[in-house]
């Protein structure tokens, strides 16, 4: 995988370390000098139902936020009751002084104003009334100075704002006023640039959107709000009345309303521009109640009505997942090269071990096996202590101070025709990140170019020269015959558990090269085939999640990954090589260090680690319908 700095173009944006996240990056992608990662941005909405208001709710007002929501003011016929949201369920509150609907309000749970609005029988009744809730009870403060109804409300109780509605005449006309409040007087605000009523808001009163409502026909007006005058901004998308708004002007959000009919739509505004969200309402429905932000938002009742739509709560949350590419990065240098040690499956990228293998190819033979350790931190490789024999081609499990490495190839010479004194083994080893000890339970015969996954409690010991099909169990006191193989290999790879691993690849053969096979615990069953040849190779993760990376086959460098049903190609390494050690259990640790050089005979000293792709939410937790 190429490098950020081998890009062409370096048109990647670089930070230092991230940016903070917003929904405005979606799709953007930068490279995080601090990680050096490839990073990037997915952002997912979605609505989810509630539980439903105690009465219908219909015109009605809405303030706060997701988890602490009052709504008041319901019609048509002018109601006084009052409702607030936990986050989980509704409560009735303290009841209005003047019943009335199509109202304006703003502020917080505890701390909210209701204006103006419409009170039959009279019809319409231009109210002026104000009322100031304190959490309990309503009270009556300074009406406004225009009696209207259907006009919006932003802000909180001590730096509120209402925009619009229809006033007093015949016909009513439609109203471009605005009036801010300080928690006590009304004075006037900036002129909104049309008259209209039913527009939607969110925002605090110095920094405020306002969007859509109706003028005759259906708007997609929006303006921000800076406490005093009001400046044309970016057209919705939809034009639409009596919707609901939620968010900041840099960060807002406009949802359902009627286009024509009852709309399900949502809108995202970045404080210019509206992006549609694919996140819908559950139900299609105008003139309900909307609060809370962006990324937290809730709609409360509204109609036509479907069958309890006028008590139905919806919740709307959004997350933003940063997405790290996944990649190879360089590690530190081996102290000494060599390859066919260690097996499959030891140690992970912070905790990585090396044992044994060949310091010689067979091409300078006599091969010679070793039996030197070394151990890594995440940093650097360190000698510690040998083996107490020199082994090669042997399969291995555990971590670094719990290793279990049985069979392989003993002697000067190692290979399937060994220098005189190399021979396969049956023997097996203990380490405790210290000491190596001689284990008691011996392999059932001896074997090499086997491998194995597992723990070194429970552990598979899989295939072996000339092409074994054998597969044996082990439970920490002794070896079991495991279910055989369809196919019969050696050099495979395998990850997994003793009851849930893949073994892959492998010779003689490029027909087992590309095989897959899948273990439960008591059987093998063929899996899909890998997408390129692979012998020699490292490996690491589950048995559902895995990869498969370098080897002696074609595509040397390259990397598989494996999803429990399919192999997809994953980013290559840097060094092409074969028969090094690697691990772990999980994508997260993987590492590969030494090997061979498949063309030129060298012993590699190369270190390499895995990042897998992940995905970080920074936001609010995804919920779905």
């Amino acid at each position: 995988m190429a490098t950020y700095e081998e890009l062409y173009g370096k048109r990647v944006k670089e930070f230092d370390s991230d940016p903070t996240l917003e929904s405005s990056y979606e799709g953007q992608v930068w490279y995080d000098k601090s990680s050096g990662t490839l990073r990037s941005v997915v952002t997912f909405g979605a609505w989810a139902s509630s539980s439903p208001t105690i009465q219908d709710q219909k015109y009605a007002v809405q303030v706060g936020t997701q988890t602490s929501a009052l709504i008041f003011a319901s019609g048509p016929s002018g109601q006084t009751y009052t409702e607030e949201y936990n986050g989980l369920g509704w409560t009735s509150g303290g009841a209005l002084g003047t019943g009335r609907y199509q109202s304006s309000g703003f502020g917080t749970q505890t701390a909210a104003v209701c204006a103006a609005g419409d009170k039959p029988p009279a019809s319409p009744a231009f109210r002026g009334e104000v009322e100031e809730y304190d959490g309990t009870s309503w009270s009556e403060v300074n009406n406004v100075s225009t009696a209207r109804y259907a006009l919006t409300g932003l802000g909180i109780l001590t730096a509120g704002a209402i925009i619009g509605g229809r006033e007093s005449g015949s016909p009513a006309p439609y109203s471009n006023k605005t009036e801010n409040y300080d928690g006590t007087n009304w004075t006037t605000g900036g002129t909104y640039p049309i008259s209209v009523q039913n527009v939607a808001t969110g925002g605090p009163q110095t920094s405020s959107f306002a969007v859509g409502g109706y003028t005759g026909s259906n708007s997609n007006v929006t303006a921000n709000y800076d406490g005093s005058s009001w400046t044309a901004s970016g057209n919705a998308n939809t034009a639409r009345t009596a919707g609901g708004g939620a968010g900041s002007q840099t960060n807002g959000l406009f949802f359902a309303g009627n286009d024509g009919s009852a709309s399900n739509k949502t809108e995202n505004y970045d404080g210019s521009s509206w992006t549609n969200n694919p996140a819908t309402l559950g139900s299609a429905r105008n003139s309900l109640g909307g609060s809370g932000t962006s990324t937290a938002a809730l709609a409360t009742g509204g109609f036509p009505a479907p069958p309890g739509t006028p008590k139905l709560t919806e919740e709307f949350t959004q997350s933003i997942n940063t997405i790290t590419a996944a990649a190879w990065s360089s590690g530190s240098l081996m102290g000494t090269g060599r390859y066919q040690g260690n097996g499959q499956n030891v140690g992970t990228q912070t905790a990585g071990m090396y044992s044994g293998g060949q310091g010689s190819y067979p091409s300078t033979a006599p091969a010679v096996t070793v039996s030197n350790v070394e151990e890594y931190d995440g940093s650097s490789w360190s000698e510690v202590n040998n083996m107490p024999e020199s082994k090669a081609m042997f399969g291995a499990v555990g971590t670094q101070t719990a290793a279990f490495v049985f069979g392989g190839y003993g002697g000067p010479g190692a290979g399937p025709n060994p220098a005189p004194g190399g021979s396969p083994k049956s023997a097996a080893l203990n380490y405790d990140g210290t000491n190596w000890t001689a284990s008691p339970y011996s392999l059932p015969s001896a074997v090499a170019y086997l491998t194995g996954a597992g723990t070194s409690t429970a552990a598979l010991s899989i295939g072996g020269h000339p092409a074994l099909t054998t597969c044996n169990e082990y439970d920490g006191e002794g070896w079991t015959s495991g279910g055989s193989m369809t196919t019969g290999r050696n050099n495979s790879s395998a990850f997994g558990i003793l009851t849930a691993a893949i073994v892959a690849g492998g010779a003689p053969g490029a027909s087992v090269e590309v095989d897959a096979e899948s273990y439960n615990g008591t059987s093998w069953t063929a899996a899909a085939n890998l997408i390129v040849n692979k012998g020699q190779a490292g490996t690491a993760g589950t048995q559902t999640d895995g990869l498969v990376f370098l080897g002696n086959a074609a595509n040397p460098t390259n990397t598989i990954g494996w999803n429990g049903t399919s192999w997809f190609t994953q980013p290559s390494t840097s060094t092409a090589r074969y028969g090094g050690t690697n691990g772990s259990t999980t994508l997260a640790s993987a590492y590969y260090a030494g090997g061979g050089g498949s063309a030129s005979g060298t012993l590699r000293q190369t270190t390499e680690e895995f990042t897998a792709e992940s995905s970080v939410i920074t936001a609010s937790t995804l919920t779905s319908s």
